[in-house]
């Protein structure tokens, strides 16, 4: 590979770990620019998996020594992430992404809307949503629904968890984001399992990236720490925003 393209793809995933530790959404970085180095789909889906989880990881561990993660729905979803993203991508052969991608930009404008609407959203912690069918329905849907999705195709999957932990459980966007990271640990092990046993995935070029991942997670996340709601909230639409001008392009560019 030219030196050129490895220099692209360090400097992306640095990119891409800083925005994942905030918000999620580094795939938006991180694959367009694997896939512009000529690699096969599958290949760079793969090889970016396992940049991520060295950066998801990092980042978790700078979130859980600051803020205070919800194990109780991160512990149970991480362990149904591994399963169901490995399931995803173990079905991402059989499903097009062409099928995918409207539902998913729904989904985006929808959640783009939300937080646009309601700007106390996040902010600060909303407690008494907090029930057990509550916790039940953040574990399902971050364990197993969201994950099935990052399998398959996964961008902005911490995006969608960290929406999901504050409207389900009014948790504010640093404690969402910090327990979003536990589970896309989940999803990353379990879709690179499954990828990397069938042999999708570069090995050498994804390591390197990782490292820069790290740098750039440790730098978001103790960013968004500093920083507080507002700045994540900030950050968060203008990845949604990114998410759908990048898929309506595939789509319909």
């Amino acid at each position: 590979m030219p030196l050129e393209q490895v220099l692209l793809l360090l400097t992306a995933a640095a990119g891409a770990g800083w925005v994942d530790a905030v918000v999620g959404g580094g795939g938006l970085l991180q694959l367009p620019a694997v896939l512009m180095t000529g690699m096969p789909t599958i290949e760079a889906m793969a090889t970016n998996k396992l940049s991520s989880v060295f950066g998801t990881t990092s980042a978790a561990v700078a979130y859980a020594r600051s803020t205070k993660v919800d194990r109780e729905v991160a512990i149970p979803g991480a362990a149904l992430a591994v399963v169901c993203a490995g399931l995803g991508a173990w079905a991402a052969a059989s499903i097009t992404a062409d099928v995918l991608r409207p539902a998913v930009m729904v989904v985006l404008l929808a959640v783009a809307a939300f937080v646009t609407l309601r700007p106390a959203m996040g902010a600060v912690p909303v407690p008494h949503l907090r029930t057990r069918p509550r916790v039940a329905a953040a574990v399902a849907t971050g364990g197993v629904g969201i994950a099935f999705y990052d399998g398959i195709m996964g961008p902005g999957t911490g995006t969608f968890l960290i929406i999901a932990f504050t409207t389900i459980l009014g948790l504010d966007f640093v404690s969402a984001s910090a327990s979003a990271k536990i589970i896309n640990i989940g999803t990353n092990v379990g879709a690179l399992v499954v990828l990397g046993s069938q042999g999708h995935v570069q090995w050498a070029i994804g390591l390197g990236m990782a490292v820069c991942n790290v740098a750039g997670a440790q730098f978001g996340a103790r960013m968004a720490l500093k920083r507080g709601a507002a700045f994540v909230r900030i950050v968060l639409l203008c990845v949604v925003a990114a998410m759908v001008l990048r898929l309506g392009w595939q789509q319909f560019g």
